[in-house]
């Protein structure tokens, strides 16, 4: 009787088991840095985010975007934007390689696709959308929140969304929120259309402010002067919160191997010793989900920080991603 009332009670904590919900996090991909932009790919993204801190230069755009300008799609989504004519920049900055396709912004915080000459005729239909998460953080026009483009490009619907989030290490609950409302909210509009399909792709690229936890800023510094900053990724907030299932399920991310991309000196790349000393951190990052891996492959051949940029407290984060669609 003994026996069989264990049995009994395994076999019900065993069902148990399998109704509670996993949770993959956000999948670490490495890039391979093979691209030759050959007929592999149906379609090569470059995708850049960066805090610019209200600042910006003509020469930072062009070493933003690097040399080899072979990918088809260039999605830019900033933050703290000054107060310029930033497309006119942009396109300056790319008017032998690539057009504007379209844009999205919400005061300091913007969104720009760029394809290849006449790929205009490619874009089967564009939608743009934003969500405000509140405050200003304390600056005018420094916008929190998100702005998002969907795009059908050579019959893959796309979406990108650039997002600023709520500052400081404490906040953690509160950008797991905002991550929530603006999943749910962006194109919820078009939400009650039969017609409507999931994206292929959604591109989350922007400064979503999650920081380092349980180090203090010395021990991390020794860590990173001592080009040993991959012992931080287990401090990283983003990817504990996405572990333990609050954010970003099924998403990838290339490995992080550049150091934190914030706080700098501005004009340097030193970081932060004024007297707050903050703790360096990961603030900006690129994540991608693709909707049916069984369709579509994606492999990263980018993941990296734009170091030779010293006009922003930020440096900028560039990823290369190659999609090959199987028929």
């Amino acid at each position: 009787y003994v026996k069989r009332s264990k049995r009994k009670k395994l076999a019900i904590d065993d069902s148990l088991n399998k109704q509670v919900p996993t949770h993959d996090g956000i999948k670490s991909v490495m890039a391979d840095n093979l691209c030759n932009f050959s007929t592999n790919s149906d379609l090569c993204i470059c995708m850049v985010t960066w805090n610019m801190n209200g600042r910006v230069s003509y020469e930072d755009l062009v070493e933003l975007f690097g040399n080899n300008r072979g990918f088809d799609l260039l999605v830019v989504g900033l933050q703290e934007v000054p107060s310029k004519d930033l497309a006119r920049l942009l396109q300056d900055a790319l008017v032998d390689t690539h057009e504007l396709l379209g844009v999205a912004t919400m005061q300091s915080l913007q969104l720009y696709v760029f394809g290849t000459k006449n790929s205009y005729m490619f874009v089967e239909e564009m939608k743009v959308d934003k969500h405000g998460v509140g405050g200003c953080g304390g600056m005018r026009r420094r916008k929190k929140g998100a702005v998002a483009i969907s795009i059908n490009y050579k019959g893959l619907k796309l979406v990108f969304i650039t997002c600023h989030l709520s500052a400081h290490a404490r906040n953690v609950e509160e950008r797991n929120s905002q991550c929530r409302h603006i999943s749910h909210s962006l194109f919820s509009k078009y939400c009650n259309n039969p017609y409507t399909t999931p994206a292929h792709i959604t591109v989350w690229l922007g400064d979503l402010n999650y920081r380092l936890q349980g180090i203090n800023t010395h021990p991390a510094r020794n860590l990173i002067h001592r080009n040993l900053h991959k012992l931080l990724r287990s401090k990283d907030q983003l990817l504990q919160e996405a572990e333990s299932g609050q954010i970003f399920n099924g998403y990838c991310e290339g490995k992080l191997a550049f150091k934190p991309t914030y706080k700098y000196n501005i004009g340097s790349s030193n970081y932060d010793t004024s007297y707050k000393v903050r703790v360096p951190a990961w603030t900006d990052r690129i994540l991608f989900k693709i909707e049916d891996p069984n369709k579509i492959t994606a492999n990263l051949h980018c993941y990296e920080s734009v170091d030779d940029i010293y006009s922003s407290d930020h440096k900028p984060v560039r990823a290369h991603l190659c999609l090959k669609v199987h028929k």
